[in-house]
């Protein structure tokens, strides 16, 4: 009788485990399911390999919520609508953006929502729990841009493979062997003349420093041309003014003066040739007059 009831107050023990730990679990449940999310959505364009529901949802970096589910946009395949399920006490402003990231090249994928500045109350995503959601702009992730971006790069290294091949052809090759057999025999050439550089180059600075003390010792002269030059200009203003002022009225009298001296003294050396005597004795033809 004793081992049968030690068989029953042990069932009884495990019994009461498994229950406590059944009512531990939906309570754990509960508190879980109870929590209130609000509900954004996002619109990605193109391959969202790596999400599903249940996703991690990321806001710079740190845990916020989940993808609660993924979607066709309505008529446009191409695109794929995420609905996200976030904490409550989160704001999420309108200049938010969500992208696609990877966590590392093996990693799996999230969703990441960056930026998203506190400017007015007015700027600020409405939460809620009904639809219609409100709608956070997405941007492409850096993936996606490489794999946009890849055809195009790879265009392009093709074209510069060919150009490289056309450059570097056989008679290419020829013309660049022969052009660096011409450098090194110019830096030969350079190498035996170097002695002969060193001299030109030393004749070169002598002749630049006589060229400084010639340059010196002519400013001096410069300078009296310079002065002969203004004279010679304000004497050409002075001949000026006496053509164009009272000299032109002086000078004709002048020479009015001078044509009536001369004309005297024309007639004076006639009277002479004629008259010698009389011209300086006086007129002695003239009679006797009584006193």
């Amino acid at each position: 009788m004793e081992t049968k009831a030690n068989y029953v107050a042990v069932g009884a023990f495990v019994l009461a485990c498994m229950l406590a730990l059944v009512v531990t679990v939906l309570w754990l449940a509960g508190v879980q399911y109870s929590q209130e999310y609000v509900y954004y959505t996002t619109k990605f364009t193109g391959s969202v390999t790596g999400l599903g529901k249940g996703t991690t949802v990321r806001y710079n970096g740190i845990e916020v919520g989940r993808v609660d589910s993924l979607d066709f946009a309505p008529n446009d395949p191409s695109s794929v609508i995420a609905t996200l399920q976030v904490r409550p006490d989160l704001a999420i402003y309108n200049d938010a953006k969500a992208s696609i990231a990877s966590q590392g090249l093996t990693g799996g994928s999230y969703v990441e929502i960056i930026g998203g500045k506190k400017r007015d109350e007015a700027d600020k995503l409405p939460q809620t729990t009904h639809k219609p959601y409100p709608q956070i702009q997405s941007e492409p992730s850096v993936w996606a841009t490489l794999q946009e971006s890849a055809p195009q790069v790879v265009d392009k290294i093709n074209r510069i493979a060919d150009k490289l091949n056309k450059i570097l052809d056989e008679k290419n090759q020829k013309a660049f062997a022969d052009t660096l057999q011409n450098l090194d025999a110019l830096t030969t050439s350079l190498a035996e003349h170097k002695g002969d550089i060193e001299a030109t180059l030393r004749n070169t600075n002598e002749a630049t420093h006589n060229l400084a003390i010639a340059s010196r010792d002519l400013h001096p002269t410069l300078m009296q041309a310079n002065a002969t030059l203004k004279r010679l200009d304000k004497l050409s203003t002075d001949a000026d003014a006496v053509v164009t002022g009272d000299g032109v009225a002086q000078l004709s009298a002048l020479v009015a003066d001078s044509r009536r001296l001369v004309g005297s003294l024309t007639k004076l050396s006639d009277e002479l040739n004629r008259e010698p005597t009389r011209v300086i004795f006086g007129d002695r033809r003239k009679g006797y007059t009584p006193k």
